[in-house]
């Protein structure tokens, strides 16, 4: 559990005729801004921002299927919300260096959107399958809703959040196989075509993401950049899971709402100093969190 006697300190001063304040903590890192203001980074204080984004509301999430790596495009209303996380960034002061994303259109449209919406169209964006969407396999196109009405709603919780368990695999039978792996998007990977998953549990999910985020984007962190990563639900939560310690058990607890920027305060090691922050109307925050939890629920009609 968080707790909010984090200790911090911060520490500015606006630099005046060349004068640079004396560093009499030899752990005290100084590290001077754009706008000439001298900051003074102490153990535990927050050095880095990452921002974590998942997509807008896409087609299939009104239907409530499981899309994967199924390429929809948002929704209206997925369009609404990357452009409103454009704007709430914006009006906050932020700016970004540098954004990821993945090769599935919705997660690209959403950062394009998000970019557009701040007035910062030519930071560039860099794409990769490893941030995809978690591969759901079979299960892949299927109702959420029916699926707990037919199978329990334990089960298709089992199925969307647990941490170590794989739904069956897709194979050429399944109605989007060659949807999917025919796709050229999928020539441009760093693996063969033939090696890309068939369905992945969440921590299969991380296998694939970390050599991503410790030699592609990490580097860029540490070079001091402000950084967007525009991906899914699962790679997100995954993400989360590494950079924040969460246990096996705990993460099948973490929901993310579409279109919600997520704050991170990292130290030097990249280590949070405070809890991830929602960012937006916290009201509205907790209710769409609660409509993706419910996507899980059978839904019985009424007598």
């Amino acid at each position: 559990m968080w707790t909010f006697g984090f200790g911090l300190v911060r520490l500015t001063r606006q630099l005046k005729c060349g004068r640079i304040l004396n560093d009499t903590n030899s752990q005290q890192q100084e590290r001077t801004t754009d706008h000439g203001t001298l900051l003074l980074t102490l153990p535990g204080m927050s050095k880095y921002k990452l921002f974590l984004l998942r997509h807008g509301e896409g087609a299939w999430n009104i239907e409530n299927r499981f899309c994967s790596w199924v390429d929809q495009k948002l929704s209206e209303d997925g369009v609404k919300e990357a452009r409103g996380c454009g704007r709430l960034l914006k009006e906050r002061g932020y700016r970004f260096d540098r954004v990821f994303t993945s090769l599935l259109s919705r997660s690209i449209h959403t950062a394009w959107l998000v970019l557009e919406a701040m007035g910062q169209e030519w930071v560039p964006v860099v794409k990769s399958w490893r941030l995809n969407e978690r591969h759901y396999g079979a299960l892949i196109g299927l109702n959420r809703a029916e699926m707990a009405l037919n199978h329990g709603e334990a089960q298709v919780k089992v199925w969307r959040r647990s941490y170590d368990v794989t739904p069956p695999p897709i194979d050429e039978s399944h109605p989007y196989f060659l949807e999917i792996y025919n796709d050229r998007r999928y020539s441009t990977c760093d693996v063969p075509k033939e090696d890309l998953p068939r369905s992945e549990s969440l921590k299969e999910v991380l296998d694939r993401l970390l050599p991503y985020w410790e030699n592609v984007v990490v580097p860029e962190i540490k070079k001091g950049e402000t950084v967007l990563i525009s991906a899914h639900g699962n790679s997100c939560r995954a993400l989360l899971k590494h950079i924040e310690g969460i246990s096996d058990a705990d993460i099948a607890g973490v929901t993310l709402p579409t279109g919600i920027p997520i704050l991170l305060e990292l130290d030097e090691e990249l280590r949070p100093v405070k809890p991830r922050q929602l960012l937006g109307d916290q009201e509205k925050i907790q209710a769409a969190i609660k409509k993706v939890e419910d996507q899980g629920k059978a839904k019985r009609t009424g007598k």
